[in-house]
């Protein structure tokens, strides 16, 4: 039987928090955005219940915010041509700045052969067939088509040039910053990771560590491998063993090889199980099993600049 406490939360969501009219009332209840928990009529009435509905709104966006943080990220993606899980390691894979897609390095490099079977000089893209940049120049042009799509790697891309100084622009870390901000926006991980770093006392702005986190935990939960380490190691050094693990059991499974050694040192220093580094072992065994490939390994002979496994 439900008692009238019951029957009051189970309307909550079919009135106003603050006014009491309902759906039928208003028909544009809006949830409120930092905890979902309640609805209002408009603007003035969330202002208007704000004092009432603060504390639990901030402890219900805190539960959120953590449920959100400590899940498993979703994977990098797969290669556009071979369609295999694209590795960790940036020199594994290549941003194609005529079609915009992420392509592995065993792709890239495969060998194209004739109508007769003979391998031909490859200086197309594999995915879309158009040749590759003579000039840097032409590149330049290209990725400026790229962000006026907005693609998030293209602004990305721009705005690392310009905190390095590379492709003909200037050192401006302002200007790399505003880049990273709207690669970020876009959806860009390692944007969000980049903003973090800044804070975190480079790129020429005011160190803020409590931004860096923020950040890194929004590139973290958007799948940024780097960030999700850096959350790792500061929880251990603040003696947060166990929100430590978790981040760095996540990493692993991503690819992260140094979370592999951390969780390595936790089990060596008794903070962690045999059992719980077996897991690790096998969980970074499964995405070493999901990206590597007979192409990607031959590629990878030729050099380090090819390599795609740590």
């Amino acid at each position: 039987m439900s008692t009238a406490g019951d029957n009051n939360n189970d309307n909550a969501s079919d009135i106003c928090a603050n006014c009491g009219k309902g759906e039928e009332s208003t028909n544009s209840l809006k949830a409120c955005t930092a905890c979902h928990m309640v609805k209002y009529c408009n603007r003035e009435c969330q202002i208007a219940h704000r004092s009432q509905h603060k504390k639990e709104c901030k402890k219900r966006a805190k539960e959120l915010h953590e449920e959100k943080l400590f899940e498993q990220p979703p994977p990098l993606g797969d290669c556009s041509i071979c369609m295999l899980r694209l590795p960790l390691l940036h020199t594994g894979r290549t941003y194609q700045t005529c079609c915009g897609n992420m392509i592995c390095t065993g792709c890239i490099h495969a060998p194209v052969y004739d109508h007769e079977g003979n391998v031909v000089d490859n200086q197309k893209c594999p995915f879309c067939r158009i040749s590759s940049p003579e000039a840097g120049e032409e590149v330049f042009e290209r990725v400026n088509k790229r962000i006026e799509l907005n693609d998030s790697i293209a602004v990305y891309n721009r705005g690392c040039d310009y905190a390095s100084g590379d492709s003909g622009l200037p050192q401006d870390y302002t200007k790399a910053l505003e880049c990273w901000n709207q690669a970020a926006e876009l959806g860009s991980a390692e944007a969000y990771f980049n903003i973090g770093s800044a804070y975190n006392g480079g790129h020429g702005v005011e160190v803020d560590k409590k931004k860096a986190t923020h950040y890194y935990e929004l590139a973290a939960i958007r799948g940024d491998t780097a960030a999700r380490f850096n959350l790792g190691n500061n929880e251990y050094r603040l003696g947060n063993t166990d929100r430590a693990f978790k981040h760095y059991t996540i990493a692993v499974k991503d690819g992260d090889s140094a979370s592999l050694e951390n969780i390595k040192r936790m089990h060596m220093n008794g903070q962690a199980t045999q059992d719980d580094y077996t897991k690790a072992l096998r969980a970074y065994q499964t995405y070493l099993d999901e990206i590597k490939s007979d192409q990607r390994d031959k590629v990878a002979l030729a050099g380090e600049k090819y390599k795609y496994i740590e």
